[in-house]
């Protein structure tokens, strides 16, 4: 076993290079099992058989592909590590951007492209890595397990969360796993960058509500009106502001914070040091309470006819220890009347921020720069991490990237122009490579 060499030169430039092959694939979730992976999947596949790396890939569904492989460590009695990461994204609007979504531009020193942050970026990386470490015989510690899923951006159902269900043993031994949102840099300044650690994240509560009432001629006085019922329930849940509750992780950030910033967190008021936090502070933010934010509505085939049904769509997060507490205030919110039904509904998840997995984490961050300060945070959003987590898996949140100061990580997630800084995408191949000589 050849360690310590480091990651190959030309290595972290084909993290970019591959992809931005992936983003000009585009594997489009529009939710509803309309999606189709297969092209960047079969693209995966390649590239691991390229190097020796026997693939497997399945299909829960045409065209809804997922790629997993297993590469031996050096000590096969430890546990495995598992590194997911999802092939698929939401769709883009070419009108509403500055380059083409699918063309994989690059200009101003990142790569633009849908997927460019999430999370192409974290796949290109892994596949950098493992083929630079296959190529030069760099063996891992343990046992590395690598998932390309499908389907995550619709909650999983065709992807990670099939895979837990119907192939687990492909995880087998497996006890920690690494994937997307987790270890990009906040600059405090220039002698200090924190380092977000993905330890918790929200419990997904998609819901689809509904009201009947009775249908009619539009040009009558009707008091069973199902859209204006629907309305006010809607309005009710979209204007509702849930009550603060600081989880431990969201506390061990905000003391964390505190010390690098140098201000005392107000325990009663953490949404004025959040106000602080720049490019970061929405995302935190979402992280204080529990949040629901109506996203559809859907009535009636003509002005002139009260229908007979209206139904809506809800978004809805909820924190660790919190689902109880989030589903009775809203229903309290909705009323009686109001049907309400699961779209997507899975769990929230906290893990301790310690161990070897995290010390690992700091002094690879650390190798490449020294001012970094692994931090804990929560995401306000979900990933395939509730599914692998199903498994006994402890997932955390680490696909690492130096940010510029400036950059909206947050705003990236599902927006428009979503980019990758270059030299952040090659930072975080040395980090990975790194991480996994440690791991």
């Amino acid at each position: 076993m050849t360690e310590g060499v480091g990651l190959s030169e030309g290595a972290a430039d084909e993290a970019v290079d591959i992809c931005r092959d992936l983003l000009r694939i585009p594997s489009v979730n529009r939710g509803n099992g309309d999606g189709d992976e297969r092209a960047a999947a079969e693209y995966v596949a390649a590239a691991l058989a390229e190097v020796g790396i026997e693939p497997t890939v399945l299909e829960s569904e045409p065209g809804r592909t997922s790629v997993i492989a297993r590469i031996p460590g050096a000590d096969r009695s430890r546990p495995g590590l598992l590194i997911h990461g999802h092939l698929d994204v939401v769709p883009a609007d070419a009108a509403d951007w500055r380059f083409d979504p699918f063309a994989g531009e690059i200009a101003d020193g990142c790569l633009w492209g849908r997927g460019a942050i999430d999370m192409k970026d974290m796949d290109a990386m892994t596949l950098a890595v493992v083929r630079d470490r296959v190529r030069t015989g760099r063996v891992p510690p343990r046992d590395v397990v690598l998932a390309f899923v499908a389907d995550e951006e619709a909650g999983g159902g065709l992807g990670a969360r099939w895979l837990v269900e119907n192939h687990p043993g492909l995880f087998d031994g497996c006890s920690e796993a690494i994937s997307e949102v987790g270890g990009f840099s906040y600059t405090v300044s220039d002698d200090l960058r924190l380092y977000l650690i993905e330890t918790a994240q929200k419990g997904l509560a998609w819901m689809k509500l509904t009201v009947a009432g009775q249908a009619g001629h539009g040009s009558m006085i009707n008091d069973d009106n199902a859209v204006t019922a629907l309305c006010e329930a809607v309005a009710r849940v979209g204007r509702h502001r849930f009550p603060l509750v600081i989880t431990p992780t969201v506390r061990a950030f905000l003391t964390e914070v505190g010390d690098a910033l140098g201000i005392e967190i107000d325990a009663d008021d953490p949404e004025s040091a959040v106000t602080k936090l720049g490019p970061i502070a929405r995302m935190i933010g979402a992280s204080l309470s529990n949040t629901a934010n109506p996203t559809q509505l859907d009535a009636g085939y003509k002005v002139n006819v009260i229908p007979g049904e209206a139904s809506a769509h809800v978004d809805g997060r909820f924190l660790p220890g919190q689902e109880e507490e989030f589903l009775r205030q809203i229903d309290e919110l909705l009323g009686p009347d109001v049907r309400r039904e699961w779209v997507v509904h899975d769990q929230a998840l906290e893990i301790p921020f310690s161990g070897p997995l995290v010390a690992a984490m700091g002094s690879a961050l650390r190798s490449e720069d020294p001012a970094a300060r692994p931090i804990p945070y929560m995401m306000s959003a979900g990933t395939d991490a509730k599914s692998f987590s199903r498994l006994g898996i402890s997932c955390y949140g680490f696909a690492p990237l130096l940010l510029p100061p400036d950059l909206e990580f947050a705003g990236m997630f599902h927006g428009v122009d979503e980019r990758v800084p270059l030299e952040g995408l090659r930072f975080g191949a040395r980090v990975l490579d790194r991480f996994l000589s440690l791991a």
